[in-house]
């Protein structure tokens, strides 16, 4: 059965098309297509969202989210950043330092003397200087002490080389400096005093003394922060005032 190619009219009837008489059929009309509004669709994603958002909520409470600012987030073995044990072994009441012992266990033994001059610090990798009552870092080096000003021991430290100061490893200047804050704390074990050193350690020369960091302090740039190995204790003191030298270099 054909449709009418152009019928007259849109009712069922039987008429003659080019010469042939066909059966028209009635052309259903073509349906316009929907058109949704802009508005609706704002409504439908303002209750869509009224929908998720307050379960969302309610999982996020007491959640922590980190964003990474800049580069790749970090990886969950490197925070948090673990810190050493004080060295603390004494407990004077409950919940103290001795008694909890928090903090990375120190490895035994804690130094190794290298027999070259230097020790290295088997906690941090750090290599330092055994002797801190040496006089002459470098050719040159008039001083004759160890003891100098702030700026005098930076340069003092980044030009020590071997064989000065009993070195023996074939360090050369610009591989030692003057160790920073943390750095040097680090050596300090608050279990210990006079000098505040691991017991066993194998250091030598003006163990006691007050020794300089690199770090210049914050109250104003005429004073450094320095470690009293005495006691282990930090303080900042006036960069023209002489201290102990005791260098550092990063291990192999």
């Amino acid at each position: 059965m054909n449709q009418c190619l152009a019928p007259s009219d849109r009712r069922h009837c039987h008429e003659k098309y080019h010469d042939h008489w066909v059966e028209c059929k009635l052309q259903p009309p073509r349906r316009k297509p929907m058109i949704i509004s802009s508005k609706f669709i704002r409504i439908f994603w303002l209750i869509a969202l009224l929908l998720v958002l307050p379960p969302l909520l309610v999982f996020a409470q007491n959640k922590v989210v980190v964003i990474p600012l800049f580069g790749d987030s970090p990886s969950p073995s490197s925070i948090p950043a673990p810190v050493p044990k004080t060295g603390q072994t004494t407990t004077e009441a409950a919940g103290d330092d001795g008694a909890l012992k928090k903090g990375v266990a120190w490895p035994n033994p804690r130094f190794t003397d290298n027999n070259d001059g230097t020790v290295t610090d088997n906690l941090t990798g750090l290599i330092w200087l055994k002797d801190a009552s040496c006089a002459e870092f470098y050719g040159g080096d008039s001083t004759g002490q160890n003891s100098r000003p702030w700026a005098d021991a930076l340069a003092a430290a980044n030009n020590l080389a071997a064989p000065y100061c009993g070195l023996s490893d074939g360090s050369t200047a610009g591989q030692w400096r003057l160790p920073n804050l943390r750095e040097l704390q680090s050596l300090i074990d608050y279990g210990e005093f006079d000098p505040a050193l691991p017991a066993g350690h194998p250091f030598l020369g003006n163990l006691s003394g007050n020794h300089w960091s690199s770090t210049t302090s914050a109250s104003g740039s005429f004073n450094a922060w320095l470690v009293v190995f005495l006691g282990g204790y930090v303080d900042y003191y006036g960069k023209t005032n002489p201290c102990q030298v005791r260098a550092v270099r990063d291990g192999q």
